[in-house]
């Protein structure tokens, strides 16, 4: 393709969903500019009306990039997938991209919505019990399948968008106190990936708008 301009990633530290797409970022080897959405300051920056224009949904991350914005982090993934080199994030085989995708929506469609910023800011003050009860419901499904389909990594020896979507719900998981112990591939899942560099260098205690009490 034709020369790119660095993509504009508009996210949030510790938005799992923002993650994701530092991840993919990394992996691909793509560099790209961050402009900070603080979900909390101001009553939630992505609340504005001029970032309502960049995305109507009014949720992180957005990406402008080869003169489009792009919304919803698993669309955004795919589409670095197909315009970009370097490793591939869906595996070759059908069968293995398919299970990569089964794992990708699971959690991005059955686990992070329901535990979400703006979801659980409506519960109130049974957030945390909240988000627990449907964290480890989720990883309840999750763990038989990853049992049947991981190797080195979820899927496989190969790193995928599986992963990508599993280490920033791990995240999540210990954020709300899920005892991640009961599910053992998971856990030994993450541990793996945590210590790659690409998913160091995303990680939320390390980004522009990090809080200085956060960082590491």
């Amino acid at each position: 393709m034709a020369t790119h301009k660095k993509p504009i990633l508009h996210g949030y530290f510790r938005s799992s969903c923002s993650w994701r797409v530092r991840i993919a970022f990394a992996l691909k080897g793509i560099e790209y500019e961050q402009v900070p959405v603080n979900l909390i300051k101001d009553g939630g920056q992505q609340l504005t009306e001029n970032f309502k224009a960049l995305n109507p949904m009014q949720q992180v991350p957005a990406v402008q990039i080869d003169g489009i914005t792009l919304s919803q982090s698993l669309a955004i993934i795919q589409y670095i997938e197909e315009t970009r080199p370097g490793p591939r994030l869906l595996p070759a085989d059908p069968m293995q991209r398919a299970q990569v995708r089964m794992i990708c929506d699971l959690i991005a469609s059955g686990i992070q919505p329901v535990q979400n910023l703006y979801v659980i800011q409506k519960i109130g003050a049974d957030k945390m019990q909240w988000a627990q009860h449907f964290i480890d419901r989720g990883f309840q499904a999750l763990e038989p399948i990853l049992k049947e389909t991981a190797g080195t990594f979820c899927v496989g020896d190969e790193i995928s968008m599986a992963d990508i979507c599993l280490v920033p719900q791990v995240y999540n998981a210990e954020r709300f106190k899920v005892d991640v112990n009961k599910f053992p591939t998971i856990k030994r899942l993450n541990q793996a990936l945590v210590e790659l560099e690409a998913f160091k260098v995303t990680h939320p205690s390390c980004q522009p708008d990090t809080p200085a009490d956060l960082k590491t």
